[in-house]
């Protein structure tokens, strides 16, 4: 009688439990100011974008630390991600369900197939590669608020070992950027005999997106090269080759070194970012080593540190340059434009 009087919960919470096999629960929540369960669409897309980005990034922690791992560890990654399931939102907020089974096989591999009737070796349990994320989501969320007390992003480098990347910080960024109140809760299952790990709950702040954002870029830079980080409007999208990380074009919005850039990605997952903020028209913020070659300057190793706010809220900078006689102008303007043509497949990945 009572499920009966309460369809909602047996359709959200109950049954869903009832028709997968034991697994683990993510709960990715988000305040919004729609109807309770409602969320602007665009806000509930970056919501899952984001919690698909936290697992992937805590499963290459699994592999290893790393401050960027780029496409490093991908294919696990994904191979970990195959295995989970998308519940539907909750009553409340805005609430997006994962249900990752513990007791599933990732390969190790490459290979991949039916890890059912495997050994041990080469193999990783899907808890295992779970519990890494919530490391992972710990060690970030110790270090935002070892920023709201300091203002250092000094726990974001020492938190590298314990699961810290540009990955983390990135899928971090996406679920409390622009929002009144976010936060991750992680329940595991009861059904097997071995020892339960202690449910978890972090929760993250729309101020918090300052932090996070600038411990992207910091750990998105690298140190042997000249790395630029800036804001513009993506004005050409190209993806030549299936896989590929892709390439676009971004007009600078700000000051900047260069007014035209083509950035070449360094992980495909980026990609996305810039497909939405072309067709939403939002200003880009992207890192990466600049380069000059010909008429062009490039962004290579690129990554997307964030979508900002529309194109129209920024003013495109005059160009005010102190060249002396003699001098070329390495990032002249005039020789900066961006021709709308596809890039150079010839270049390939750097």
């Amino acid at each position: 009688m009572q499920i009966a009087e309460d369809r909602e919960s047996w359709t959200r919470v109950i049954y869903p439990r009832l028709a997968v096999d034991a697994s683990d629960e993510f709960r990715f929540r988000r305040e919004s100011s729609a109807p309770s369960g409602l969320i602007d669409w665009r806000s509930g897309e970056r919501l899952i974008e984001s919690a698909r980005r936290t697992l992937l990034a805590g499963a290459k922690f699994f592999l290893g630390p790393g401050r960027h791992f780029v496409n490093r560890h991908g294919r696990f990654a994904s191979r970990y991600l195959d295995e989970v399931l998308m519940g539907q939102t909750a009553p409340g907020s805005y609430i997006v369900t994962a249900y990752a089974p513990p007791h599933a096989g990732i390969s190790l591999s490459a290979s991949g197939g039916d890890m059912s009737s495997l050994p041990d070796v080469g193999v990783a349990h899907a808890r295992e590669v779970s519990q890494a994320v919530v490391r992972a989501v710990e060690a970030t969320a110790e270090a935002v608020e070892h920023y709201r007390t300091s203002g250092s992003l000094s726990g974001f480098e020492a938190g590298v070992p314990r699961g810290i990347s540009y990955e983390m910080t990135q899928a971090l960024l996406g679920i409390a950027a622009n929002s009144d109140g976010a936060d991750i809760t992680v329940e595991w299952d009861s059904s097997s005999s071995e020892s339960i790990p202690e449910s978890t709950h972090f929760e993250f702040r729309g101020s918090d997106a300052e932090p996070l954002s600038k411990a992207a870029v910091r750990l998105a830079e690298d140190r042997s090269s000249r790395m630029v980080t800036m804001i513009g409007r993506v004005h050409l999208l190209a993806k030549k080759d299936v896989g590929s990380p892709g390439v676009f074009g971004v007009e600078a919005l700000t000051s900047g070194p260069a007014r035209k850039v083509r950035v070449r990605l360094a992980d495909e997952e980026d990609y996305h970012e810039a497909i939405r903020a072309h067709e939403e028209d939002l200003a880009l913020q992207v890192s990466g080593k600049l380069e000059k070659e010909g008429n062009l300057s490039w962004l290579y190793n690129a990554t997307v540190i964030r979508t900002m706010g529309h194109v129209d809220e920024y003013q495109r900078p005059r160009s005010v340059r102190n060249v002396s006689a003699g001098q070329i102008d390495l990032f002249d303007n005039g020789a900066s434009q961006l021709p709308e043509q596809s890039p150079d497949p010839s270049r390939g990945n750097q």
